[in-house]
């Protein structure tokens, strides 16, 4: 069973008369990562300055490790590292510098904890370099690895891949999948990317106008995606269609010189057998998988985002 790393209870925020987060109750477990998913506005950035405790809670309750950000906040941010954006740094200094300038402020972090996050985000070629002549791949880099300076349970990344071209990504990507499954650490990131989110996260929580509006498996299926999408190059063309209807009840488009369906892909073979009977040349068929971007917009509606 999986170990409770941070859980919300019933978190409410209130900024005058307007609620603004509306009771979001959710738990995130160790050596997962987690994606805060939603339009702007939706209050994922409100989310996560409550979960740190940068922002006062108006009711509920955060625990970290079983620990209440309300009535224990020493204890439980001490199990917390995070970053909000792009991590600030001295540029004029190296990356092992800044390592050295921020663990100071931290009690017990040794030299060997140093070197060990340096090495964790792969970055030992560059420790000697000065930051100013770094990368923004490097710089998000080296801001998880400050943020890991104190061996935290949780890391908290708000977009930790803005601002980075695709190779920069994916440097990331793959340092936070390692820090879960090699650390157990829980990794919660608030993103814009869906794609992104859907290649690095195990679980989604969607949040819209500061409701919790679903948690799923990022490779969940629900009952909507079990229809899939089927496109297929036949010919003769109107045939194939007549025979789709008659034989399987499924009504099918033309569109660019191909049928285009939606089935359920257990019926797909029997469709095939149908059309091979009845001499049905078939050049092409492609069944199109759906993405965390198709869940997102069934959940939140397809106009939502600003």
């Amino acid at each position: 069973m999986s170990e409770t790393a941070m859980e919300l209870i019933d978190v409410k925020k209130r900024i005058g008369k307007k609620e603004i987060i509306k009771g979001l109750s959710f738990t995130i477990n160790k050596g997962e990562v987690f994606g805060l998913i939603g339009p702007n506005g939706a209050g994922k950035t409100t989310t996560i300055r409550m979960m740190v405790g940068l922002m006062q809670l108006s009711e509920g309750d955060v625990t970290i490790l079983g620990k209440s950000i309300k009535s224990d906040y020493i204890e439980a941010v001490r199990e917390v590292g995070a970053i909000v954006e792009n991590p600030e740094m001295y540029p004029f200094m190296t990356g092992i510098q800044n390592l050295n300038h921020y663990a100071r402020m931290i009690p017990e972090v040794s030299k060997q904890r140093i070197q060990e996050v340096i090495s964790l985000v792969g970055l030992e070629k560059a420790a000697k370099e000065k930051v100013g002549r770094y990368s923004l791949g490097m710089r998000q880099r080296l801001g998880i690895a400050q943020a890991l300076l104190h061996n935290p349970s949780v890391l908290i990344l708000d977009e930790p891949t803005n601002g980075l071209d695709p190779a920069g990504i994916r440097e990331i990507r793959m340092y936070i999948r390692r820090l879960a499954v090699e650390k157990n650490v829980a990794v919660i990131i608030s993103s814009h990317l869906l794609s992104e989110i859907e290649l690095i996260c195990d679980r989604i929580g969607v949040i819209k106008n500061g409701e919790l509006v679903a948690i799923q498996q990022v490779n969940e299926k629900t009952d909507i995606e079990k229809l899939k999408q089927v496109q297929m190059e036949v010919t003769p063309m109107n045939e194939a269609m007549e025979l789709l209807q008659t034989h399987h009840g499924i009504t099918a488009m033309e569109t660019d010189g191909k049928l285009h369906f939606q089935s359920e892909k257990e019926k797909i073979p029997a469709m095939i057998r149908t059309l091979v009977e009845y001499n049905i040349s078939i050049y092409q068929l492609e069944i199109a998988k759906s993405s965390l971007e198709d869940k997102f917009f069934n959940l939140i509606g397809e106009n939502t985002i600003e």
